[in-house]
C-alpha cells in the first residue's frame, strides 16, 4: 500500500474522532480517519443521552436517523425514593415541549446510527476513512511532521502527517505511544450494565437514583428509549462493593421503590462496559500529537456522560489544528499546548472543579452523609442554574 501524506491522522472514529476529523476537513485540512472496528458504535457502552444544545454547538443537527426519544428534564431520587424533579416543560413552557415552536431539552440517541451519522458527516466534508485499520505507533520526523504506522487486513503500512490525534478511548494506546500515563485506577472506573426493556412506563425524563444501597460509587437510571422501550441500568465502582454490576442491577429492579413499576419488564437487549469517572489527563498533547474525548478523559467525572464533551472537544481540536497549521506554526509540544489551554478555558477547568467536589464526597467515611451529599450535588448539577451546564 503506497505511503500517503495527510495534515491530520485521527485514530478512533467515535464522536470525538469523527467530529475532530470533520471540523478539520471543513477548515481545509487533508484528514485520514481510521478505526480498528468494522461496525461503528459497537459495542454499545453508554445510555446515549445528549443535550440538544450539545449537538447543535458541535454542528450536528438533530435528525430522526439517530434519535430514539426526546428528553425534557430529569428526575433525581435518593435511595429511599425522595425525588427532585427538573422538568423543562414546566420551568420554561414557552420553549420546551412538543407543540409548535417548542423543542426538547435533549435526546436519547441510537449509538450505532449516531456514530454512523457522524462518520457520514466527516466523509461528506472530505475525510478519507479506513475501517478495520489498527494503529501500531508513531514517530516525529526531522521535517516537523510524524510517521504513523498502521495495519489493515494484516498488511502494515505507513502514512505521514503533521498531527496525530488519539481518539481511541479509555486507556488510550495513542497516548501511551507518547509516554502519557493513560492508566485508570480501579476506583475511578465505573462498571456499567443496562437492560433495554419493554413493559416499563417513562415520561420524557431521565430518571437517576443515587445512593450506596443501589449503586455503590455510581447511580442507577431509567431512561426512555422510544417506541415503548426503556433503559434500566446502573454503574458501580468495584472498590466499594463485593458484587458485580449485574447483581446490583437485579437488586435494583426487584427490590427498589421502582419494583412495582418494573414488574412487567421484559429484557430485549443487554449492554455494558467500563466508563471513566476520573480526572482529565493533566497533559493531553505531545510533539505532533493530541488526545480528544475518552482518550483524554473528557468525561463528566460524576455522571459519566461523555458524548457532548466528546463533540465539544472534537470541535475545539479540529478548529485549533486548522488555525495552527494554516498560520504556519510547527505542531510541536509547545504549540499544541494551546489546544489544551483552550479546552481548559471552555470546559476543562469546570470539569476539574466537579472532579474535586466528587472526590471530596467519596472521601466521606459516613455512608449516610455521603449519600446525602451525592443526592445534593446530582440534584444541583441538573438544575437550569448549574455552573456545570457545559459538562
Amino acid at each position: 500500500m503506497p505511503t500517503n501524506e495527510f495534515d491530520i491522522v485521527v485514530i478512533g472514529s467515535g464522536p470525538a474522532g469523527a467530529t475532530t476529523a470533520r471540523v478539520a476537513a471543513e477548515r481545509g485540512l487533508k484528514v485520514l480517519l481510521v478505526d480498528k472496528r468494522q461496525e461503528l458504535g459497537a459495542p454499545i457502552q453508554c445510555s446515549g443521552a445528549i443535550s440538544r444544545h450539545g449537538l447543535i454547538a458541535a454542528g450536528v443537527e438533530p435528525n430522526k436517523e439517530f434519535i430514539h426519544e426526546a428528553i425534557y428534564g430529569f428526575g433525581i431520587y435518593n435511595q429511599e425514593g425522595e425525588k427532585t424533579t427538573i422538568d423543562y416543560r414546566q420551568i420554561k413552557p414557552d420553549e420546551y415541549g412538543q407543540g409548535e415552536g417548542k423543542h426538547p431539552l435533549g435526546y436519547l440517541v441510537d449509538r450505532r446510527r449516531f456514530d454512523r451519522y457522524l462518520m457520514a458527516q466527516a466523509v461528506r466534508a472530505g475525510v478519507e476513512v479506513q475501517l478495520k485499520t489498527e494503529g501500531l505507533g508513531y514517530q516525529p520526523t526531522t521535517n516537523g511532521g510524524c510517521a504513523v504506522q498502521l495495519r489493515q487486513f494484516n498488511k502494515n503500512f505507513e502514512v505521514k502527517a503533521q498531527i496525530l490525534v488519539g481518539a481511541d478511548g479509555v486507556q488510550s494506546q495513542v497516548g501511551k505511544w507518547a509516554g502519557m500515563q493513560t492508566h485508570i485506577k480501579l476506583k475511578e472506573l465505573a462498571s456499567c450494565l443496562q437492560y433495554v426493556v419493554e413493559g416499563v412506563e417513562t415520561n420524557g425524563l431521565l430518571e437517576i437514583v443515587t445512593g450506596q444501597h443501589w449503586a455503590p460509587g455510581g447511580y442507577a437510571w431509567v431512561f426512555p428509549k422510544g417506541t415503548g422501550y426503556a433503559e434500566i441500568g446502573l454503574g458501580v465502582t468495584r472498590n466499594l462493593t463485593t458484587h458485580d454490576a449485574q447483581w446490583h442491577l437485579n437488586q435494583f429492579i426487584h427490590q427498589s421503590f421502582f419494583k412495582e413499576r418494573f414488574k412487567n419488564y421484559r429484557i430485549l437487549e443487554i449492554q455494558g462496559g467500563g466508563v471513566p469517572l476520573a480526572a482529565p489527563l493533566k497533559t493531553q498533547y505531545a510533539d505532533n500529537l493530541i488526545l480528544v474525548g475518552d482518550a483524554a478523559r473528557h468525561v463528566n467525572p460524576i455522571t459519566g456522560g461523555g458524548i457532548h464533551t466528546a463533540l465539544h472537544a472534537g470541535n475545539i481540536a479540529g478548529n485549533f489544528m486548522a488555525n495552527l497549521l494554516q498560520s504556519g506554526q510547527k505542531p510541536n509540544k509547545k504549540n499544541l499546548k494551546g489546544y489544551q489551554d483552550q479546552w481548559l478555558e471552555e470546559t476543562g477547568n469546570a470539569m476539574w472543579k466537579l472532579y474535586r467536589e466528587k472526590t471530596a464526597i467519596f472521601r466521606e467515611k459516613d455512608v449516610a452523609e455521603r449519600d446525602r451529599l451525592l443526592y445534593k450535588i446530582m440534584s444541583a448539577y441538573f438544575s437550569p442554574y448549574s455552573e456545570y451546564k457545559k459538562i
